[in-house]
């Protein structure tokens, strides 16, 4: 029985402290505002375990933006986002699109790609260099040529699951996922065959992501700001082979 007493103190000690401790303390920030968006897209919006929430830490806030935009108003169907989201003015919806895009997280390491060599081959030529024939431009004309994306609007495709890609295509395909007209992902979608779509999935998703996984910025060096020297003007981008309703899409209060 002494003994008993000896472990039953200290036990009861230690929980008469924790009752006593002040509660956590609430902060007003976004990060805490936004928990019902990492309960799905995974901690700080890293993407969810299943495959088909993707991640939304780093990509451009336009693009985020956008896409808000497109499930509160029907352009794209999810209910428990449009149920999340249908209460929200635009400038809120480009707060939480801010802070997801402001987010600087390492990417987590692709799947080893399942598919044939032939197949991923032909993924690779479809994501670099487009098909003609079937007047296909190549992804990365669009989403930048290391794939990452192009800011404020273009989000980067590598580092997202292939579920989650093949649903997406699919979801243009079908008229179930749409943006703002001319929809060219939708039109681009519509051009590429199943094997194909399949084959260009299969690669992005096994492709590592290069050293600077941002999104390319027209953005000065910031080492030449800080030695006050004038940096070079940028390369003119090279036009998108498609016209794309979202791509020109307005940015709250002008931002970029």
């Amino acid at each position: 029985m002494r003994g008993f007493l000896r472990f039953l103190f200290p036990v009861l000690l230690c929980a008469a402290t924790v009752a006593s401790a002040a509660p956590a303390a609430f902060q007003d920030s976004m990060a805490q505002r936004t928990l019902a968006c990492t309960s799905c897209h995974g901690k700080e919006g890293r993407a969810g375990p299943d495959g088909y929430y993707p991640r939304i830490a780093g990509k451009p806030a336009g693009y985020l933006y956008a896409q808000l935009l497109h499930f509160r108003d029907g352009r794209r169907h999810y209910g428990l986002m449009a149920g999340l989201l249908e209460t929200l003015s635009d400038d809120y919806l480009f707060h939480i699109a801010q802070h997801f895009a402001s987010l600087d997280l390492p990417y987590a390491a692709p799947k080893a790609a399942t598919a044939a060599p032939e197949v991923l081959q032909r993924g690779r030529i479809l994501a670099l260099q487009g098909d003609p024939e079937r007047r296909v431009p190549a992804c990365a004309s669009c989403h930048g040529k290391a794939l990452t994306g192009v800011v404020p609007h273009i989000p980067g495709l590598l580092g997202l699951p292939r579920d989650y890609l093949n649903a997406q295509l699919g979801a243009w395909r079908t008229g179930q996922r749409r943006a703002l007209a001319p929809d060219c992902m939708a039109e681009i979608a519509r051009r590429l065959a199943p094997d194909d779509l399949s084959a260009v999935t299969a690669w992005l998703a096994s492709e590592p992501l290069p050293k600077n996984p941002k999104p390319v910025s027209a953005e000065p060096p910031a080492a030449s700001k800080r030695k006050g020297r004038k940096a070079p003007p940028p390369p003119a981008p090279e036009p998108p082979p498609m016209r794309c309703g979202s791509a020109q899409a307005p940015l709250p209060g002008g931002a970029r």
